[in-house]
């Protein structure tokens, strides 16, 4: 019985920990369908394949863009935009500091999306960590479902910057917002009359019907 379970471990596969990808200069491209682990860059963008799994996903100075059905832990860019693929699944928290994000069709982010500046966009796709961004717009697409509300802080200095127009965030048809709606300087704030959402502080919702506010 020992021999036999000894003979069976040694032809069992040896797990190998995923590939960490590393770059200074450069762009990364995870294959589809390809495990890796921990994938960054500075100054070059990262692109995951189809249905491709890694770890955490960073770039400096570049885009970073999950293809469909593509998974990662975590996903932050410096100085670049964010794109989740359809029916993507990143397990804790997305953030740009200076970039949009954009979430496509079934994409889940379990954690917190935020910025600084750059639109957030959802189109039928869930959030369950909030959003935060200080001066980007931000569209909950109708059908989308965020949970643990919305948070447009204040710019540094606790002044809203000269010349800079109000942040605009709209809530579309039939999306939910669990949580509260905080709003810490001045936006426009468009609600769908379909739309449920929680209280809001620091700002008066505007009800719209249709499929987009006019103007």
């Amino acid at each position: 019985m020992r021999r036999t379970l000894l003979v069976l471990a040694l032809l069992a596969p040896v797990a190998v920990s995923a590939q960490d990808l590393d770059k200074v200069n450069g762009s990364i491209d995870v294959a589809p369908g390809q495990h890796a682990g921990n994938v960054s860059t500075v100054n070059g963008s990262v692109h995951i394949g189809d249905s491709a799994v890694v770890d955490k996903a960073g770039t400096v100075n570049g885009a970073l863009q999950l293809d469909d059905k593509a998974q990662a832990t975590s996903v932050e860019t410096v100085n670049g935009g964010i794109k989740l693929g359809e029916n993507t699944v990143v397990s804790s928290t997305v953030d740009a500091v200076n970039g949009a994000i954009r979430l496509d069709q079934g994409a889940t982010v379990r954690g917190r999306v935020s910025n600084v500046n750059g639109a957030i966009v959802l189109d039928q796709a869930h959030i369950g960590g909030g959003i935060g961004t200080v001066s980007g717009d931000i569209t909950v697409g109708a059908g989308s479902h965020v949970e643990g509300g919305i948070l447009v802080d204040q710019p540094n200095g606790g002044h809203s910057w000269n010349g800079q127009r109000p942040p605009r965030i709209v809530i579309g048809p039939h999306a939910v917002v669990q949580g509260t709606l905080e709003f810490r300087r001045d936006v426009v704030l468009q609600v769908s009359d379909s739309a449920q959402i929680g209280p809001v502080k620091g700002a008066t919702p505007v009800k719209f019907s249709g499929d987009t506010p006019n103007g």
